[in-house]
């Protein structure tokens, strides 16, 4: 039944160009079978991906404790370099894709809603919005390192993978 119901929805939004990214991975059908993301799919969200944890590690490195503070800056210091790795692939013509100008709305209205935020609960959202991000990108990094279409992404995907699940252990420490 529940594969019913994702072909049902792939079927009814596939043809829409309004989309940015397929039916299929925006709407978390992709990961909820596990199948590897398109390549400009899995660029559109990587990239989106290392713009809000970079955004919102800046506003931690202002609002939090030290703990906080200091797995913010590992953050921001690594995600900008995937991001700039990311970028290199793209502009070397080893990947075929677009670097989107914003994060998507998704990821932009978490960071709203982070900004409206002080204190104990902005460390709070923090630490979960870290968790829920690194959970969302090793699923992301696994299914395009192991089944993804261009071999130097792949293997990008495959080789950042580690680090991104090294976060995501931080990320839920600290979310305890």
């Amino acid at each position: 039944m529940r594969t019913l119901i994702y072909t049902s929805i792939i079927l009814a939004t596939a043809g829409s160009a309004a989309f940015a990214q397929s039916a299929a991975e925006k709407t978390g059908v992709n990961s909820v079978i596990g199948v590897a993301p398109k390549t400009e799919d899995f660029v559109l969200e990587a990239a989106s991906s290392d713009m809000f944890e970079i955004e919102s590690s800046k506003l931690a490195l202002q609002r939090s404790d030290d703990k906080t503070k200091a797995f913010a800056q590992q953050m921001l210091t690594d995600h900008q370099k995937t991001s700039d790795e990311l970028k290199g692939l793209i502009s070397a013509g080893k990947v075929k894709a677009t670097i989107p100008a914003a994060m998507s709305s998704a990821h932009q209205s978490k960071l709203d809603d982070l900004k409206k935020l002080q204190g104990d609960d902005f460390t709070k959202q923090y630490h979960s919005d870290q968790q829920n991000a690194h959970e969302d990108a090793v699923d992301l990094f696994k299914r395009y390192g192991d089944e993804g279409e261009n071999a130097d992404l792949k293997a990008w995907a495959a080789k950042t993978r580690p680090a991104l699940e090294h976060h995501l252990q931080m990320a839920t420490d600290l979310n305890k």
